[in-house]
């Protein structure tokens, strides 16, 4: 029961007081799943203001095995060997498993892919996971399936071809045209000062360099410029760092609900086309289409190309029919 002293607190942190064998992401997790209910129904907003009085029931379900199983999910594989695996990942796809998420992920679907070579590799929640991708980003990512992979592609992904080849790519769908064709945000990341799920740029905060060039413009019904297809290649490896450095020179991912919300009205200024394909998008326009690397035993320079996903092409398309 809510105390006097508790009386308008956030949820969420009332039960962070209460509940201090909880970490405040789960305690999220379990709020968003609808496990914590209040007078016989489940509230589902972590900032929810309680009240004196207010009966409080929480449902916390066994703890999830502390190894990922194997899941038989489809996998589309480029590439593979003793050594590697480079996959096309779809949208819609965790990497690995977290609050929230602890089934149907991609190491999930590795486990049952490549069995007893992946254990050991990188922890037991991310086997043979050297480099990710957010969920609703899509493109290609490459696994190691073994501990020497794990090392030489580990590195590889630090230098981020400073010393080394290594190159990764990615097309992203942008609101606005730079006033330039190329360039450049040299701008370091760390974790947002109020939002602790999102990224931003902060002083401080860990090197981040990102290098952009205008591929196509695209203009609105009004037949002023309005959108943008990018080539982006990063020269480190942030988290969110393409959809943060794009955000903070202006032109943030189209479909992106947490790094360009304020942006959400200039679809007013697309073609009814258009507003159909971003609306049915459902997720930040942003697609890792290349990959460069060397292969970890060999040192033999691979390279792989991804085309624009189905879903990315429409957008596209319904974008130049409007021109």
């Amino acid at each position: 029961m809510v105390g006097g002293d508790e009386g308008s607190a956030r949820l969420d942190r009332v039960l962070a007081a209460r509940l201090t064998d909880l970490s405040r992401s789960r305690l999220k997790a379990l709020i968003l799943a609808g496990a914590v209910q209040l007078k016989a129904a489940a509230v589902r907003d972590p900032a929810y203001h309680v009240s004196p009085g207010d009966t409080i029931t929480i449902d916390v379900p066994e703890a999830a095995p502390a190894e990922p199983k194997g899941e038989e999910i489809a996998l589309d594989i480029v590439f593979e060997d003793d050594d590697i695996v480079v996959i096309n990942k779809p949208k819609g796809l965790v990497v690995h498993p977290a609050a929230g998420h602890e089934t149907g992920t991609l190491v999930n679907a590795l486990i049952a892919h490549c069995g007893s070579s992946l254990s050991g590799i990188g922890g037991v929640r991310r086997p043979g996971i050297v480099h990710r991708l957010d969920k609703d980003t899509t493109g290609l990512m490459v696994v190691a399936k073994n501990d020497l992979a794990h090392a030489a592609l580990s590195a590889q992904f630090a230098d981020h071809g400073r010393t080394g080849e290594m190159r990764r790519g990615y097309m992203a769908f942008v609101w606005g045209v730079p006033h330039r064709h190329r360039g450049t945000v040299d701008a370091p990341i760390d974790r947002h000062p109020h939002a602790r799920e999102k990224m931003a740029v902060r002083q401080g905060g860990r090197e981040a360099v990102t290098h952009w060039d205008i591929l196509e413009s695209f203009a609105g019904r009004d037949g002023k410029p309005v959108a943008a297809l990018l080539a982006c290649e990063l020269e480190t490896g942030r988290t969110h760092q393409i959809r943060v450095h794009l955000a903070h020179i202006g032109h943030p991912l189209m479909g992106d609900a947490v790094y360009g919300p304020h942006f959400k009205t200039k679809a007013n200024q697309l073609g009814p086309e258009s507003q159909s394909a971003l609306a049915a998008l459902g997720r930040q326009a942003l697609h890792a289409y290349l990959l460069v690397l060397e292969h970890p035993r060999t040192g033999e320079l691979l390279h792989w190309e991804a085309p624009l996903p189905e879903d990315l092409v429409l957008l596209e398309s319904a974008l130049k029919a409007a021109l």
